[in-house]
Order: C-alpha cells, then structure tokens, then sequence
C-alpha cells in the first residue's frame, strides 16, 4: 500500500526547521496551498508569495497526487504540457 502524500505547511515549521527539512532532501518542491501550483524551490514566484500560503512537498509526483500544477515560471515545460494534456 502506498503512503499518501505529505504536504509541509510553512507556517507550521519555523524557519530552521524548513532549512532542515531542505537539507536532508525531505521537501524538494515549493507549492502555493490557495493556487494549487508547485514549483523549484528556487523560483522567483514561489520566494514571493506569503509564507501562511507555502507549502512544501518530497517529490513532484507528491505535488501532483495533491492536486497542483506546475508553476508556469520555473517549470515551463511542465507546465506547458499540462495545459496541452486540458485541451487534447
């Protein structure tokens, strides 16, 4: 059985312990809870939006399982093929 994926809410860590979490490779994706969009945890959208709205995740496949998309910035091929997976 397969565990269901993890969602890290930044506004429950303090900032260390999200430093931590990054370290040791348990978060490696940056998502947005209200948007429902993830990305690198280097993107310029994602470093601006409000911490109580940040979310993190261990892999892209945790992302997807939760029901977000790939951020449009950073992600661009990813996100470009999820739009033309929509409209097919």
């Amino acid at each position: 059985m397969t565990q269901p994926a993890k969602i890290y809410h930044h506004a429950y860590f303090t900032n260390q312990q999200i430093a931590d979490l990054i370290q040791s490779q348990a978060i490696t994706i940056g998502g947005n809870k209200n948007l429902k969009i993830y990305g690198t945890l280097k993107c310029k959208s994602g470093k601006r939006m409000k911490r109580k709205n940040r979310v993190f995740f261990k892999s892209e496949q945790d992302a997807i399982a939760c029901g977000y998309r790939p951020c449009g910035n950073c992600m661009r091929q990813a996100y470009l093929n999820n739009n033309s997976a929509k409209t097919d």
